[in-house]
């Protein structure tokens, strides 16, 4: 009966697991969607290559720098040295009533490149792909281990005497790549022509449909993001993470069509779809502790926030083509802070604990994110130039385009 209990829990973490590496796919095309067709091999190439560097990083540091070990409980910092390594009972409940060791790392790893496919679509259709690449290795492989370490690895964030508390990761995956895209949109500038003679000038993206199936592919995969933090197959606990993950992406985009026609006055599917994403953003420091109306009110002021913090960022001339901040910065934040407002651990204490996680993780990891890009753009720039922006990136950094000769199939279509 043990080993069968310890093979299910194993199981479920691997179908997990499986659930979050789809989300890549799914950050690739909702990014490609809400981007030009000029830069669509760009993109694909940003969310092609940073799972690999995430997963390479995570193998060779990252896992042991996130998880150090019990000497390093309560620290800013600790290292338990370089790759992987087999502990005794690797492969048995020995290590862990949940999972083996091995499902311990990749389920990890997986979530390790969200942080930087996030600042991808913020920074999307003007960075320079090397120097994007190489801000990467850094981010994913040393600040998100750190800041994850803080809690998740039984860092100071954990031993407080109220502990900050977040269940899969509104700020130490959303917020962390949220705070570097922003970094990133400061540094980098907006894209040519968006903003003209004080006015705001939308640049749609090409394809909405694709857009479309790529927030479906994430809302697929968050239940193995946030049901597989649960650390095992747990019928009641996976179930309920389940319900209240599907309600607050459910009102969150309900709040944002609200939102949508009262502050801009229209329909508008891009900021619906974001509302989806921010309702799964706003729930995922909490999913386990939240009651049915709480996740229904989370997710619901999860979408009023989208649309809101879209049109304000776009107010001060941050140009961020896909809304990560909006999403992941914001309704991170939100979603983080509701842990002590609702649920079961709502309290006032709690509060103060999640603000001060949110203050510690957002400095370190803003400063973190600031630096690198300033040093990249003072040594090997950050920026295309202004013919490649033009031209668009698919040309320029790749020699190669998504839809070869698409306009001229179109224009002999209709001849």
């Amino acid at each position: 009966m043990e080993q069968a209990l310890f093979t299910a829990n194993n199981l479920w973490m691997m179908i997990a697991t499986i659930l979050v590496f789809i989300m890549h796919l799914g950050f690739a095309c909702v990014e490609t969607g809400f981007s030009q067709s000029k830069n669509t091999v760009n993109i694909l190439f940003k969310n092609t290559i940073i799972p690999p560097i995430g997963l390479l990083t995570y193998a060779f540091w990252g896992f042991n720098l996130m998880y150090p070990g019990e000497d390093f409980a309560g620290k800013l910092f600790g290292f338990a040295g370089f790759g992987l390594s087999s502990p005794e009972g690797a492969d048995t409940g020995a290590y862990n009533a949940g999972y083996t060791y091995w499902t311990d790392f990749i389920f990890q790893a997986m979530f390790a490149a969200t942080a930087a496919t996030i600042v991808s679509g913020a920074v999307a259709e003007r960075v320079k792909l090397y120097s994007f690449l190489i801000f990467t290795v850094l981010y994913v492989g040393l600040c998100y281990p750190i800041v994850g370490m803080w809690k998740w690895g039984g860092g100071f964030l954990n031993t407080m005497e109220t502990p900050f508390y977040d269940f899969a990761g509104s700020t130490i995956v959303h917020s962390v790549g949220g705070w570097a895209a922003l970094a990133g949109i400061i540094l980098l500038g907006a894209r040519r022509g968006k903003y003209v003679d004080g006015k705001i000038r939308p640049i749609p993206g090409h394809s909405m449909p694709l857009a479309t199936i790529g927030v479906f592919l994430l809302w697929f995969g968050w239940y193995g993001f946030n049901g597989g933090s649960v650390l095992s197959a747990d019928p009641g606990a996976v179930s309920h993470v389940f319900v209240t993950t599907t309600l607050a992406a459910a009102a969150g985009a309900i709040g944002a069509l609200v939102t949508a026609l009262v502050v801009i006055r229209s329909n508008d599917l891009s900021m619906v779809l974001n509302g989806i994403l921010g309702g799964l953003v706003g729930i995922t420091a909490g999913a386990d502790q939240m009651g049915i109306t709480d996740a229904i009110l989370i997710g619901f002021i999860s979408g009023i926030l989208v649309v809101v913090a879209v049109v304000a960022i776009d107010r001060v001339k941050l140009d961020d083509p896909v809304g990560a901040t909006s999403v992941h910065l914001v309704c991170g934040i939100w979603g983080t802070l509701a842990v002590g407002l609702f649920g079961n651990l709502a309290s006032g204490a709690q509060v103060i604990s999640q603000l001060i996680g949110i203050v510690c993780i957002g400095a370190f990891c803003f400063a973190f994110a600031f630096a690198v890009f300033y040093v990249l753009k003072i040594t090997l720039g950050i920026r295309v130039s202004e013919e490649e922006e033009i031209e668009g990136l698919d040309i320029g950094e790749h020699k190669m385009e998504a839809y070869h000769n698409l306009g001229q199939s179109q224009e002999k279509m209709y001849s």
